[in-house]
C-alpha cells in the first residue's frame, strides 16, 4: 500500500542540460520558490520532478526518470499526492474537443481546466456531505463541532471568491452544487470570468479539492493574468485553504514573494553544481 509522504525533503537533478548543471535543492516543508532569468531552466526543473512523480504514481516499470532522486519525509514514504498548476493559454482549443464535451462555453484550455475541476467539485461536495452525516450519526459527543469543521474549508473558498471578485460584484452562487456566479442578479457560469478571475479560480479550486490533506503543489508562473493584489496575496490565500501543502512555484513577478516569503526564494544558479 503506498504510504504517501508530508512533503519532499530533497531534489537532486543529475545532468539537467546536456551532461552539466547538477541540481541539488533542499526544500522547506512549507513554500518554495524558484527565481532565475528566462531560460536558466526553472521550468524544466519543475518538468523533471513532476516526471518523476507520474512514473511513480502511474507504476511505470523502473518507477523512476534516469538522473532524478527525490527524498520524502518522512523517509519510509513511498510517494506524494501532488497538483500542478501552470499559466493557462486562453487561446482556442481544438474543435473536435469541443465536439466532445458538448458545452459551448468551453472555448480555451481555462474554460477546460474548469470544466474538470468542475467534475471534481461535485464529488467534494458529495463526499463533505457524506462525511458529515456519518459525523452526526456516530453519536459522538463532539460530532457537531466535527461535522462543522468539515464543512469549512468549502466555506472559506466561497468566501475568499466572494472577497476577491468583489470589485466586479460577482459572487458564488450558494445554493447551486454546479459552480455558478451571480452578477447583478444575472447567473455566469465560470467560462464567463475574465481569464485572471478563471486562473484565481482554477488555483483555489485545485487546493479546495486536496481536502485539507498531504499535498504538493507545483505552480509555473501562476502570476499570469493576476492582478498585481492578487499576486501579492496568492500564496498566503493558498495556505489558508490547505496548510499541510507544500507549495513549489516558479515566478518572475516580485510581487509573489512580497508579502513575507523572500526567505522562501531560491535562485537556480544557488542549487546549481557546474559538472563540467
Amino acid at each position: 500500500m503506498e504510504k504517501y509522504a508530508d512533503y519532499i525533503r530533497r531534489i537532486e537533478i543529475m545532468s539537467l542540460w546536456s551532461g552539466r548543471n547538477h541540481i541539488v535543492w533542499q526544500l522547506r516543508p512549507d513554500v518554495n520558490i524558484l527565481s532565475g532569468v528566462n531560460g536558466v531552466g526553472k521550468s524544466t526543473i519543475l518538468n523533471k520532478i513532476i516526471s518523476q512523480l507520474r512514473h511513480r504514481s502511474d507504476k511505470i516499470k523502473n518507477g523512476s526518470v534516469p538522473g532524478v532522486q527525490l527524498e520524502f519525509a518522512p523517509d519510509d514514504a513511498t510517494g506524494v499526492r501532488f497538483d500542478i498548476i501552470r499559466s493557462f493559454d486562453n487561446g482556442l482549443i481544438p474543435g473536435s474537443l469541443l465536439a466532445k464535451i458538448g458545452d459551448e462555453n468551453i472555448r480555451s484550455e481555462l474554460d477546460w481546466k474548469l470544466y474538470e475541476l468542475q467534475r471534481r467539485y461535485l464529488d467534494y461536495q458529495v463526499n463533505v456531505g457524506n462525511r458529515m452525516i456519518e459525523l452526526l450519526t456516530s453519536g459522538s459527543p463532539d460530532a457537531q463541532e466535527q461535522a462543522m469543521k468539515a464543512s469549512q474549508a468549502k466555506t472559506r473558498f466561497q468566501d475568499l471568491i466572494d472577497e476577491l471578485f468583489q470589485e466586479t460584484r460577482k459572487k458564488i452562487n450558494r445554493s447551486s452544487n454546479e459552480l455558478q456566479f451571480l452578477q447583478y442578479g444575472e447567473k455566469l457560469p465560470p467560462y464567463a470570468l475574465s481569464s485572471g478571475e478563471k486562473q484565481m479560480l482554477v488555483i483555489l479550486l485545485t487546493v479546495l479539492l486536496q481536502d485539507g490533506k498531504n499535498y504538493v503543489l507545483f505552480m509555473d508562473e501562476p502570476e499570469v493574468s493576476l492582478h498585481i493584489e492578487w499576486q501579492e496575496r496568492l500564496i498566503n490565500i493558498v495556505r489558508s485553504l490547505n496548510s499541510n501543502a507544500q507549495i513549489i512555484l516558479t515566478t518572475h513577478s516580485p510581487a509573489v514573494v512580497m508579502n513575507g516569503w523572500t526567505d522562501a526564494v531560491t535562485e537556480v544558479t544557488d542549487i546549481t553544481l557546474q559538472d563540467g
